[in-house]
């Protein structure tokens, strides 16, 4: 039996941000997203958060290079493919375009999923990166919950608030319905930290989110997740 396609569009427009995303939870080829554009800084092409191979597509752009960065991780250790335009108003901060890609990715996360039957539900990871290991655990459990200890240090990131990286992954579970903790155990330097703890993440949603071969099968004595 073949599997169903695990893929997912957002349009996501407010007074704030403009937001268009298309996802496929396996990688492979992406879901046609129309008015689709390239990715650019101050007109010229920016690639610095785009990959492309056989198995994945990934091309992000948020006008905010660190969340960028995150993302990429984020996508390619999930095995994800991962299109992602954010055009907000960073003329204030960078809070709503932050915020409103978090929740737009949870959203496609969960629309993408469609059901947990047939998954293995939890998923769990340690990452390091150099000196700093952090730790990801998620259960698709469809009660968005998040308890997020990063101990991060400096203001910035590049050009990304600091406090928007824990409010991003609580975005992330409150979209996509999942319960989520994520700590940072150890670390020098904030980069590493806050790379490692994506990069964990990372692994504990491809581990949750795999096909265990019992189809139909809800893991949960409920019966019923989504």
């Amino acid at each position: 039996m073949s599997q169903s396609s695990r893929k997912a569009i957002i349009n996501r427009d407010t007074n704030e941000t403009k937001i268009r995303l298309a996802l496929n939870l396996d990688g492979g080829e992406l879901p046609q997203l129309e008015n689709a554009e390239g990715a650019t800084v101050n007109g010229e092409q920016n690639t610095h958060a785009t990959q492309n191979s056989k198995s994945q597509q990934i091309d992000v752009d948020t006008g905010i290079g660190f969340l960028d960065h995150m993302l990429h991780a984020l996508a390619k250790h999930a095995g994800w493919s991962l299109y992602l335009r954010t055009r907000g108003d960073l003329h204030i901060d960078d809070h709503h375009s932050a915020e409103d890609t978090f929740i737009a990715l949870g959203t496609a996360f969960k629309s993408a999923l469609g059901t947990t039957a047939g998954l293995a539900r939890f998923g769990f990871a340690f990452a390091p990166l150099d000196e700093a290991l952090s730790r990801a655990v998620i259960d698709l459990s469809n009660r968005p919950y998040s308890v997020i200890n990063l101990g991060l240090r400096r203001e910035k990131l590049g050009d990304l608030s600091t406090e928007m990286l824990p409010h991003c992954l609580q975005s992330f579970a409150q979209g996509a319905g999942v319960t989520l903790h994520v700590d940072c155990e150890r670390g020098d330097n904030d980069h590493h930290r806050a790379e490692s703890a994506f990069k964990a993440l990372a692994v504990a949603v491809r581990m949750a989110t795999q096909r265990t071969g019992r189809q139909g099968e809800v893991p949960s004595t409920k019966g019923v997740l989504f």
